[in-house]
Order: C-alpha cells, then sequence, then structure tokens
C-alpha cells in the first residue's frame, strides 16, 4: 500500500529481482571517469579537494627529487576515475543510494600522466535492518584498476545503501537526536583550538619512517577536518567530479535517459540527488539532519591520515573504510590512529593501523584500517 505522504520511488522485490540478475556480470557503457590520465592538475586539485597539500602530491619540483623521480597520484586519486567506485549505482530507479564504505588494496604506484582504465562488476546484494530508514539494501560493487601498460595498480570494493526516503524521514530514529538539538555556533576560542591540530599537522615527507623505529600501540598525531561547509563539499566535487553534477543540455539530457535521477526542487525543475551534499531543505526531505559531507571523501580523508604518517618511502597496501554517520554542516572531525601489528610478510616489511574519527560531540563518524609498507634499515 503507497502512503499517501510518499514522495519518491520505493524499493520493491521486482526490482531487486532484476538487480540480483545483474550479480558477476561485467558493466558497460557505464559514466565517463571524472579523470581518464593522472596530469599534474587532476591529482592537485583531487588532493586539495581533500585538503592535503601533501609535496610528493602537488610540488614537481619536490617529487623529482623523491625515488619516484616525478609527481605521484595519492592513493584516495582513484576514485576519480570511476564512477562506479564512486557510488554510482544501477537498478532500482529513483530508491536513495549513500556511498558507506570500502575495502582498497594497491598494487603500483601511480604516476603522472599515467592513463588508468577500469573493470567493473556487481558483487553481491545484502539486506539489512537499519535505524535510518529501516529497510536497506547493501549494494557491493568491485572495481579493477589499470594502467596504460595493463598492468594491475589497485582492486577496490565499495558499497551504497539503498533506502526508502520517505522511511528515512518518516520513520528513521537515527538522527532524532540531532535534529532536536538547537543549530551549534562556535566560539572564537572553541575554532582555535581546533585549529591548533591543522598548525600542528606534519606531513613525514622524506624524512623516512622506518619499520625498526615503529611500536605496537603507537599512536599516529591527529588529524582534523573540518568545520563541514557546503564550501568544502563542493571543493571536493572540484577534485572528484561528482556522479550527476552536468549543466544545462547535458543535465537534460542525463535526466532524459535516466528519469529516476530528476527530483523536482523548489521551481518544479528535475535536479539531480547529488544537491544532499549542499542543500540543506532537500538533505532533510530524505531524512538526514542537513546537508552532509561525501562518502569518499571521508575515506580519502582516513588514507590521508596514513600518508602524512608514513612518509614518501612508505607505500600504502590496503586500506578499509566503514561510514558510521552522515558529517552535516558545522561538524569538526579529529581522527585518531594506532599501530596495532608489525610484522614481515613475503619480504615486505608492514604495519597495520586502526583509525577512528569522532565529531565535536565524541559521536563516531567513520572506522578504518590501513596496512603500511615500510623502508627497512636491513634494506
Amino acid at each position: 500500500m503507497v502512503n499517501a505522504n510518499d514522495l519518491f520511488p520505493k524499493i520493491t522485490e521486482e526490482g531487486l529481482e532484476l538487480l540480483r540478475n545483474r550479480i558477476g556480470v561485467k558493466i558497460e557503457n557505464t559514466l565517463e571517469p571524472w579523470c581518464h590520465e593522472a596530469t599534474r592538475d587532476n591529482i592537485r586539485h583531487y588532493a586539495h579537494g581533500i585538503g592535503d597539500d601533501n609535496p610528493l602530491w602537488c610540488d614537481p619540483e619536490y617529487a623529482a627529487r623523491t625515488k619516484y623521480g616525478t609527481i605521484v597520484a595519492l592513493p584516495s586519486f582513484l576514485f576519480a576515475t570511476n564512477r562506479i567506485i564512486s557510488g554510482y549505482v544501477g537498478g532500482l530507479s529513483g530508491v536513495h543510494a549513500m556511498w558507506a564504505g570500502a575495502n582498497w588494496r594497491w598494487y603500483k604506484p601511480l604516476l603522472r600522466n599515467d592513463a588508468i582504465s577500469t573493470s567493473a562488476h556487481l558483487k553481491d546484494l545484502v539486506e539489512h535492518q537499519t535505524r535510518f530508514a529501516g529497510r536497506a539494501i547493501q549494494q557491493i560493487y568491485h572495481v579493477d584498476f589499470f594502467n596504460q601498460h595493463g598492468d594491475l595498480v589497485a582492486e577496490a570494493d565499495s558499497w551504497c545503501f539503498r533506502t526508502d526516503r520517505d522511511e528515512a524521514r518518516e520513520r528513521g530514529t537515527k538522527y532524532n537526536d540531532v535534529k532536536a538539538k538547537p543549530q551549534r555556533r562556535y566560539t572564537d576560542e572553541e575554532l582555535e583550538r581546533f585549529f591548533q591540530l591543522y598548525a600542528n599537522e606534519e606531513v613525514r615527507g622524506s624524512t623516512p619512517r622506518y619499520w625498526e623505529d615503529v611500536t605496537e600501540g603507537e599512536d599516529l598525531r591527529p588529524l582534523a577536518k573540518g568545520p563541514m561547509t557546503v564550501t568544502g563539499f563542493i571543493a571536493f566535487a572540484q577534485g572528484w567530479g561528482g556522479l550527476y553534477i552536468r549543466a544545462n543540455k547535458l543535465n537534460w539530457r542525463q535526466i532524459t535517459a535516466h528519469p529516476g535521477l530528476g527530483i523536482k526542487n523548489r521551481f518544479g525543475i528535475s535536479d539531480c540527488p547529488e544537491r544532499v551534499h549542499w542543500e540543506e531543505a532537500f538533505a532533510k526531505v530524505v531524512g538526514t539532519p542537513g546537508a552532509y559531507d561525501y562518502g569518499p571523501e571521508r575515506c580519502s580523508w582516513l588514507t590521508h591520515h596514513l600518508t602524512n604518517w608514513m612518509g614518501d618511502d612508505g607505500f600504502l597496501r590496503k586500506a578499509s573504510c566503514k561510514i558510521r554517520r552522515h558529517n552535516p554542516e558545522g561538524d569538526m572531525l579529529t581522527f585518531a590512529a594506532n599501530v596495532t601489528r608489525r610484522y614481515v610478510e613475503g619480504g615486505r616489511h608492514l604495519v597495520d593501523i586502526e583509525q577512528e574519527a569522532r565529531n565535536q560531540d565524541g559521536e563516531l563518524s567513520v572506522v578504518g584500517t590501513g596496512t603500511v609498507e615500510l623502508p627497512s634499515r636491513t634494506g
């Protein structure tokens, strides 16, 4: 039975059955990626979009003096080379999708001007019951990334949760406490204490962090991200490209081809669902506490924390990210991390790290793990 207050399409058994038929099938004719190549500007735009000014990604003269001899793309740059890994989902037309996590594995560095091609398929569908919207479908994709030589550079699984927007707005309970709070306004003193984390941020850079010098149980220096603003969300979209941000004729063509993407705004104009990241009123209509950050953005912040710590001679082998709640405008995140294991495997000197980020109220925003390969003093 359809509720008279329902505004959006719903998850149906018919839609799910059609989606299950796609599992394991290679996805053809996907949306063109934002970046085909790791050019100097593409790398820098992505890095600056997440607030990362590491000179290994951004300064050609500095990078020329490293073992790579040129600019390197930061690990999370690969989000800009494939729309599927970033949250573009097929099936269940008009049903809300929220990017919620990823498991990454990197094999080779991505160097300046390398060209990237990808191969993707739907890996699995998993049903959950959530406080946010009741029934939710976890839609998991696998993507392989290749350079121009055909070498496998990286692979990843990422997932979105498909939820009924009306259920989230009317019956979801996850953000009742947030919605009941008055809008927060920070004092200059509160902001200054937070900004001190930026002042103290360390980019390890050219000083090697040797495996022998790492101790299990040691903490990484905290990393700050925020305060969350629409300006910051747009800065990320500039470097990453977004999923459905199109202008004029290109937007008309996209919505004509995929009518479920078009959701009418206050002028009666069909606009993209991605505006939950900059339009507070629309974000609240779908059940979130306000305009909020992007999921791949938060995953990139986790890997930023790790690359700051490991230095130029380290290599990020694996990373995972699981989103725990939305970061609406005004939130300030502090990332903490701890070394949990130091070991040698397959001749590589590896360190496992656990991460989490909490907002200004101590609420858990995201958890992650990473495996870093470090240089050894023994060679």
